[in-house]
């Protein structure tokens, strides 16, 4: 998981607040301090307020949308089902050639090491008689 470099910049300046803070006064709390700052921001972004405006502002493309919404719902619901049966053949089809390209390279190089310990068998054979 990739954590975004604000992120990192914002954890690291709260760790030097939070530091600065506690020499300046050992018994700082700087979340309940920073409780009723982090509430206001929060409802000032995404109080009822706030959604109020938004809707406010896109209420002319609303407007605009709601007359074409009958026709675009029966577009829709007249659509027929996309039939997958086709591409999952197609899929399994590839998965099985995988499979099969797979079993022969594994029965291939477990033929080769088994050529490789006969002939060391054969030549240690030899060797000794």
């Amino acid at each position: 998981m990739e954590i975004q470099p604000q992120l990192v910049l914002l954890q690291k300046t709260l760790l030097n607040i939070e530091g600065l803070g506690r020499q300046l006064d050992p018994n700082l709390d700087l979340w309940s301090t920073a409780k009723p700052f982090l509430e206001k921001w929060m409802l000032d972004q995404m109080g009822p307020k706030r959604v109020w405006r938004e809707l406010q502002g896109q209420a002319p493309l609303y407007a605009k949308l709601l007359p074409q919404l009958p026709r675009l719902m029966h577009d829709y619901l007249q659509q027929k089902p996309k039939d997958y049966g086709a591409e999952l053949q197609d899929l399994l089809a590839e998965q099985k050639r995988t499979n099969r390209l797979l079993q022969r390279i594994v029965y291939g190089g477990v033929g080769f090491v088994l050529g490789l310990i006969v002939m060391q068998v054969l030549m240690r054979w030899r060797l000794l008689h």
